[in-house]
């Protein structure tokens, strides 16, 4: 029963007994029986005062309560002048005041949070109390879009950790997972830093300066010995000696060649980028490997659309970046009869993709093959991929080389 209720009873069963006690004890005297009633009266219109005055504040309390029940921080109470009542209505206006100061700031909070979030380089992942994804950005997509489904579940570790992924020997990546708390319990979160960037930075400084190093010396020294040879070639007379200091010569030269290839990666120029027709570049690249894949019987079929296809980048760069991998594609061929490099252009990406039947690459070597120098030939130099790597890393261009399938290796071009 409500305490209104209560009252209203009360007040009512104490009357009606009052006016029938003034009836029984003033029935013979009428004068003193009307003066009871007016009291009576007086005491009815009393109790109305106080059941404004007691069940008001309460019904006034029930409404803010509802009011915050409902999480409207508007509504607000006008003082009524009675000075009970309105220290309890100054009480209350705070109280809203301050509530809803705090849900505007913590809304605030919140959006620029997830502003930060969306918009933060950091590939950020959001789990649940199981540990099962429930929010990740932008930037995690476009990181978590480069991993097959069962890589990246093998990359598990324990909270406040940190580690290491690198794929194709390109992209790497620094993962850590922290936690937080909510409502008592933990939460976990997942970073993901890009540091390719950076890393290639310090490989390329590093070797940059070692190259210069060697090639100021081998090339000091090669001039110098190939005068030396020369003018003793001159006077030699004893055909013996001339066909060792011959040889000599064309080593001097095979060096000074093979340093030469080392400076150029060191001194790549940034791209002078221009409108280019995409498919008439990759034609003119396959027709000047054309004749090395016949002599090894490769056929090389084009996948190109009957339509211009243009993209902006330095002509000369990538086109020395299609004959390389057309020339790395040709040399992965041992005896293999029905061997074929197909080129195809695609769109919605735009991208160029270079797939062969050759020899297959393992796990353990793709994962190195775009680390500086790197081969897997008798006497490569492991320029070729480097030199492919430092261009299209340049054009800010996606790229990969692995083997998608037994028998079926592609190298991809993303724009």
């Amino acid at each position: 029963m409500k305490l209104r209720t209560k009252f209203i009873l009360f007040v009512f069963v104490i009357h009606i007994v009052v006016i029938g006690l003034s009836f029984y004890i003033f029935r013979e005297n009428k004068i003193f029986f009307i003066a009871s009633e007016v009291f009576i009266l007086l005491s009815v219109f009393i109790c109305w005062q106080l059941y404004q005055d007691l069940i008001q504040p309460i019904s006034l309390l029930m409404t803010g309560a509802e009011a915050i029940k409902d999480q409207d921080f508007n509504i607000k109470f006008l003082k009524t002048g009675k000075y009970e009542m309105d220290k309890l209505i100054e009480v209350y206006n705070l109280m809203i005041d301050h509530l809803r100061d705090e849900r505007t700031r913590q809304e605030a909070q919140h959006f620029f949070l997830d502003k930060l979030i969306e918009t933060s380089p950091t590939g950020i992942i959001i789990l649940n109390h199981d540990d099962i994804i429930v929010s990740m950005n932008a930037k995690a997509h476009e990181i978590i879009s480069k991993f097959d489904q069962e890589s990246w579940k093998k990359e598990v570790f324990p909270s406040g950790m940190s580690k290491t992924i690198s794929l194709n020997g390109v992209e790497t990546y620094k993962v850590q997972k922290s936690h937080f708390t909510e409502r008592g319990f933990p939460r976990h979160f997942i970073m993901i830093e890009e540091l390719s960037k950076e890393i290639l930075s310090a490989e390329k400084n590093a070797y940059g300066k070692i190259i210069r190093m060697m090639a100021h010396e081998v090339n000091n020294s090669i001039g110098a010995i190939n005068s030396i040879l020369d003018s003793t070639l001159q006077v030699q007379e004893k055909e013996d000696y001339k066909n060792a200091l011959q040889i000599a010569i064309w080593r001097n030269d095979h060096l000074n060649l093979f340093m030469r290839n080392f400076a150029d990666l060191v001194r790549l120029p940034s791209p002078q980028k221009e409108t280019l027709d995409v498919g008439s570049l990759i034609h003119s690249s396959v027709s000047l490997m054309q004749f090395k894949a016949k002599e090894k019987n490769i056929s090389i079929l084009l996948k190109l659309p009957d339509y211009l296809v243009y993209i902006n980048a330095d002509k000369q760069q990538m086109e020395q970046v299609f004959i390389n991998i057309l020339k790395n594609a040709i040399e992965s061929f041992g005896s293999k009869e029905n061997a074929l490099i197909q080129v195809c252009l695609c769109e919605a990406p735009l991208k160029i993709l270079f797939e062969n039947n050759g020899a297959d690459i393992s796990k353990h070597i793709e994962i190195q093959l775009f680390t500086p120098f790197f081969s897997t030939k008798k006497n490569g130099q492991g320029i070729g991929l480097t030199l492919i790597r430092e261009i299209l890393v340049n054009h800010q261009l996606g790229f990969s080389l692995k083997t998608i399938e037994p028998g079926l290796t592609r190298f991809e071009i993303i724009f």
